[in-house]
């Protein structure tokens, strides 16, 4: 969503309960850094990525449940367990009903004995879809019991998806939003570009959708699928590419009811927007209008009978992980296997965790950080964020291309970028929900309608800064700057090395965390981040100087990541990982600085032969190392705003204290020349 940027660097969070002291030994080597997973025969100026883990990724392997593999994984599994160990003690109150949501969900018995029974209900409602007006209506109802958009999916379930959000130009007040969706592949592009790879993930989607119909017992899944691919391609059509979703500035759309449907006819508008509560709103944020209206022409000239199959294969396909086993392998097998290239379903502990999560994760965050996230670990996270802002700030001062009133509204949004580290102020009330053990089904679906209330529960009332949004939680091994909120979020569940180890030389840890903590700051300033201002307002508050400075750098910069290639067939897309490249660049060189800074004017100490600077890079590098499985890196490079791992540690060669540090020379493979370097913060 517009107003969210995620970003998939884990932090670690200082300490945990009980974490090695100060005094103790890092968890990583001598000084906090994998020394053992690097290969010292690779030059550092030819690839500093191999070089600080070309060791790792020889002995490293991807778990047979997962995609990918590194230390980002590692603490997610370790999250998964603490959160397991949480939801199987329960307790009363609130724990009792995660508990027993939870339990609903390991309970295979149950399911298996319930079949596709708890599908029959919707499945009749969508077979009486006859009308226009029967269309809208049901498409509405699906959309408040479907699983939230945002999590285990890359897009939302129906064509069209409606949520509350911040209005980004009055942040201090909620606004109902459409936005894109409908795909049942990751992407448009899996639907346009005639990849093998990608004509392979269509023949497969093909091959799920007619086994989940025939395990639904609906006749013809073959047929039907053949309508729905069909019909999914010519919405493909009409999307917005990931590029262009990302764009602040042509994502606001406000639009009248009346507005969206004179641009948008075919569709019944009223009573779709009755049936999603935004029946009486002035003025809807419609995101991608041209989509919209696209979908919109497709509904009217789609016959109702693909309409009933759509519908029907969207409800089924969310609904598959909590249905009997059958649907489970048959979800897996395609999202799993085709998808990813994931040999084996993770164990059903797993899953249950990840659906507690998603059903209650605040009510589970609050128990978590009781029990891992100690206050000197909040305290200590936040000092480290003071000294990167103040760094942050200092560059700020020393730029050379921003103009002196831009500065100083620059240093006030800085100032005003609120900070929240190991979970929420105010945690979620629960006691709405009602969860009936040995119920899968209904607890999730009546999970979704709670989270969807409470959401539209939102419209009328001024923003809260101090929610946290549904995939956040305190258990979350994950980094987020929050946009328009102007503010920053760090989970306990960023909780150990290599991003944080109080063991480990300050060198490392500025290297590591302090990067990430400069990453998310320098997400204000991205180049979607610099289109809000103090206040968190989507407005001009840069000079046209200013912006084509930046646009000139920023464009150097995708281009840099538009060459690297990733496979023999496919390279980065410098666009769409634009804002996280440059949250990266600009937290080195804010994280490097604080590093000089805290050494208080003395030189870095030289530690086993190596520099502050040595260390503060190596360390960097070392935080991204990742093993990925081809076909999810195809889908990551399609879809997500981050570029691999190994790319991202490439940013280094931007930086004259690294050539500096590292003796790297012309000629070798990541050289450039000063005048080739990016610049920016």
């Amino acid at each position: 969503m517009r107003s969210q940027f995620m970003c998939a660097a884990a932090v670690a969070v200082l300490l945990v309960a009980g974490a090695a002291s100060a005094a103790d030994k890092p968890e990583f080597g001598e000084i906090g850094i994998d020394t053992a997973g690097m290969d010292k025969t690779v030059t550092p100026g030819d690839d500093f990525y191999a070089y600080m883990n070309g060791g790792w990724m020889k002995t490293a392997t991807i778990p047979s449940d997962r995609s990918n593999y590194g230390d980002v994984a590692r603490l997610r599994e370790q999250s998964l367990a603490r959160v397991r160990g949480i939801v199987e003690a329960g307790g009363a109150a609130d724990a009792r009903k995660f508990a027993d949501f939870y339990a609903s969900f390991m309970d295979e018995a149950a399911i298996e004995k319930a079949g596709i029974t708890p599908l029959k209900a919707d499945l009749a409602v969508i077979a009486a879809v006859k009308t226009p007006k029967d269309l809208a209506r049901t498409m509405a109802a699906l959309e408040r019991k479907q699983r939230p958009f945002g999590y285990g999916s890359p897009q939302p379930s129906f064509p069209v998806y409606p949520y509350v959000g911040q209005d980004a130009k009055d942040p201090t007040k909620a606004s109902s939003e459409l936005v894109q969706g409908g795909l049942g592949l990751p992407d448009r592009d899996y639907y346009l570009t005639d990849d093998p790879k990608f004509a392979a993930a269509r023949a497969a989607y093909k091959t799920y959708l007619t086994d989940i119909f025939t395990l639904a017992g609906m006749e013809g899944g073959a047929a039907r699928a053949d309508k729905i691919i069909a019909f999914e391609t010519a919405l493909a059509k009409v999307h917005w590419t990931r590029v262009e979703s990302r764009d602040a500035d042509k994502t606001y759309n406000p639009m009248t009811p009346a507005q969206l449907a004179a641009a948008a006819p075919g569709f019944d508008w009223k009573t779709y927007l009755d049936g999603a509560g935004f029946g009486a709103r002035p003025a809807l944020i419609v995101n991608q209008p041209s989509a919209i209206s696209g979908f919109a022409k497709l509904a009217a000239e789609t016959p109702m009978e693909v309409w009933r199959d759509y519908l029907a294969s969207r409800l089924i396909n969310d609904a598959a992980p909590i249905l009997p086993k059958a649907f489970v392998e048959a979800d897996f097998a395609f999202h799993g296997k085709a998808l990813t290239g994931t040999p084996e379903l993770n164990a059903r502990w797993k899953r249950g965790v990840g659906a507690t999560n998603l059903a209650m994760g605040d009510a589970v965050g609050k128990a978590y950080a009781a029990q891992y996230f100690p206050p000197e670990a909040k305290a200590k996270i936040e000092d480290l964020v003071g000294e990167v802002k103040a760094a942050f700030a200092r560059r700020i001062d020393g730029l050379d291309w921003m103009a002196p009133q831009t500065k100083v509204r620059a240093k006030v949004k800085l100032a005003n970028l609120r900070v929240e580290v190991g979970y929420p102020e105010t945690w979620r009330d629960y006691s709405a929900l009602t969860v009936v053990r040995g119920d899968a089904f209904g607890n999730s679906q009546r999970a979704a309608e709670f989270e969807y209330a409470r959401n539209l529960a939102d419209l009328g009332k001024p923003v809260d800064r101090a929610q946290w949004w549904l995939t956040l939680t305190p258990q979350t091994v994950n980094a987020f700057n929050a946009g328009s909120l102007n503010k920053l979020a760090f989970p306990a569940g960023f909780l150990a090395a290599p991003w944080f180890d109080p063991a480990a030389d300050p060198a490392v840890n500025y290297g590591a965390i302090g990067s990430v903590i400069g990453h998310e700051i320098s997400h204000s300033f991205d180049d979607q981040g610099s289109k809000l201002d103090e206040q968190g307002r989507l407005i001009a508050w840069w000079t046209p100087e200013d912006l084509k400075a930046f646009e000139a750098s920023t464009g150097k910069l995708a281009a840099q990541y538009d060459a690297y290639q990733a496979l023999p067939d496919l390279k980065l897309n410098g666009r769409l990982t634009l804002g996280e490249n440059v949250g990266d660049l600009g937290g080195v060189a804010a994280a490097l600085d604080a590093y000089h800074a805290s050494l208080g004017g003395k030189p870095a100490p030289v530690i086993n032969g190596l520099t502050g600077d040595q260390r503060f890079f190596m360390a960097f590098a070392q935080s991204y190392r990742t093993l990925m499985r081809e076909p999810f890196l195809r889908q990551i490079i399609a879809t997500d705003p981050h570029a691999p791992g190994q790319f991202r540690a490439y940013e280094v060669r931007n930086f004259d204290a690294w050539y500096t540090a590292f003796d790297v020379k012309p000629g070798q493979k990541l050289y450039l020349a000063p005048a080739d370097r990016v610049r920016i913060w």
